[in-house]
């Protein structure tokens, strides 16, 4: 249990650092775009955020895939 936890604490915090280091490097972007969804548009984002974003939330269900994984053994 404890090994669980300090498996989830690290990906929490070491995406959470990729967040933060993601928005420092956006601040001046000017490249912006809307991404379509099914039923609305999003506000004016630069891509380099949509990327960025798409990259931490996959890292983080990619790592909550493996420990929920090592379980069936």
């Amino acid at each position: 249990m404890l090994l669980t936890f300090k498996k989830l604490f690290f990906v929490f915090s070491f995406n959470i650092c990729f967040f933060l280091l993601l928005m420092i490097g956006l601040q001046n972007s000017s490249n912006k775009s809307k991404v379509d969804l099914i039923f609305h548009e999003t506000i004016e984002l630069p891509i380099g955020f949509i990327i960025g974003s798409g990259f931490i939330s996959g890292s983080l269900l990619g790592s909550l895939i493996t420990i929920n994984n090592g379980k069936i053994k």
